[in-house]
């Protein structure tokens, strides 16, 4: 069973209702990131062109029940929360964090993920986590 741990409790993520709840929260992070419908794909492994799957997340439809797709919805979400405990007081900055070149990455951390896929997005979480931890 997948299941994510949501405030200290789980949630099963095969029901059409916890992946609805976590389409909207994907989906408003890529709005807070201002990743462009290409990146958004790109992030969610998805096709570049995959326009309209994006606008049925936005308009409720649940992610699908794809192991693939709730894993990096996943790691999304942990990236999110790492840059807001690494930048507490700087809400803009962890939103632009993905959308600006990182010298150690040598490029921007979304180009990272849409460039190396599933491993790029673990790379960018490792590194988060990584940083919290010093």
């Amino acid at each position: 069973m997948v299941a994510v741990a949501e405030k200290h409790r789980l949630v099963d993520l095969r029901s059409r209702q916890s992946r609805a709840r976590l389409a909207e929260m994907v989906t408003k992070l890529f709005d807070h990131w201002q990743l462009t419908a290409a990146e958004q794909a790109e992030a969610l492994g998805l096709s570049a062109g995959s326009r309209s799957t994006l606008a049925r997340y936005r308009a409720g439809e649940p992610l699908a029940d794809n192991r693939d797709l709730l894993d990096r919805a996943g790691h999304l979400l942990g990236i999110h929360k790492s840059l807001r405990v690494l930048f507490p007081h700087d809400r803009d900055l962890a939103y632009r964090w993905m959308t600006q070149s990182n010298r150690r990455m040598g490029v921007r951390p979304i180009d990272l993920i849409i460039n190396r896929g599933f491993e790029g997005l673990l790379a960018v979480r490792r590194y988060l986590d990584f940083q919290r931890g010093q």
